[in-house]
């Protein structure tokens, strides 16, 4: 859903990335402040208090928008590339355990509940890369990718409710995970085209 809104906003994300860009720090760097926001939130949840859950709210939505940053700054100076694609990834997996992690160590939900919201995620992510890697494109399918799950973590600690949070975590992230499924299957199911039969070692007609 965030990623179809990202295309509208594609002008002002330019325009942001070519700001950032003047401080000439690379991409991979704005990757790493966010993971450290990112650490540090987990951090704060770890606490278990009311300071740590609204500290860790507004943690994860720095960490969002240098995520934000990240992708600007690389489309802005002609940097993207797969190997920080790849890189940032993984980072961003590094990032969502360790959250569920603080927030588990913290009590603020049930373990069942933290842990099918961790898993859950992780197969979302995992289901977009393999989609990828057979040629179909899940970016955008479903209602909790990972921006999404994120604002949710990030609103919920901010009102106290982030127990609540989780559990709706756990509602999108495996509603989507089963319509990329889904959609994945769909797609790979269709007849595929025969590949022309190569003549270049066949014997010569006499």
């Amino acid at each position: 859903m965030l990623d179809r809104l990202r295309g509208r906003l594609e002008p002002a994300l330019k325009s942001l990335g070519v700001r950032f860009a003047k401080l000439e720090t690379s991409p991979t760097a704005w990757t790493g402040v966010g993971l450290v926001i990112s650490l540090l939130a987990a951090f704060s949840y770890s606490t278990g208090r009311y300071t740590g859950e609204l500290l860790g709210g507004v943690l994860v939505l720095a960490s969002g928008w240098f995520d934000i940053v990240d992708g600007a700054v690389a489309r802005a100076t002609g940097r993207t590339s797969v190997r920080g694609a790849f890189l940032d990834s993984n980072l961003d997996r590094v990032a969502e355990v360790a959250l569920f992690t603080g927030i588990l160590v913290g009590g603020y939900g049930s373990p069942l509940a933290v842990l099918l919201a961790l898993s859950l995620s992780l197969l979302v992510s995992y289901a977009r890369a393999k989609g990828d890697a057979l040629g179909v494109k899940l970016a955008g399918v479903g209602i909790g990718e990972r921006s999404e799950r994120l604002i949710i973590v990030a609103v919920s600690s901010l009102v106290g409710l982030l127990g609540w949070g989780v559990v709706l975590v756990v509602a999108v992230a495996g509603f989507t995970f089963i319509e990329r499924t889904y959609t994945a299957m769909k797609a790979l199911g269709r007849p595929q085209e025969p590949k022309p039969i190569s003549t270049e070692n066949e014997a010569p007609t006499p």
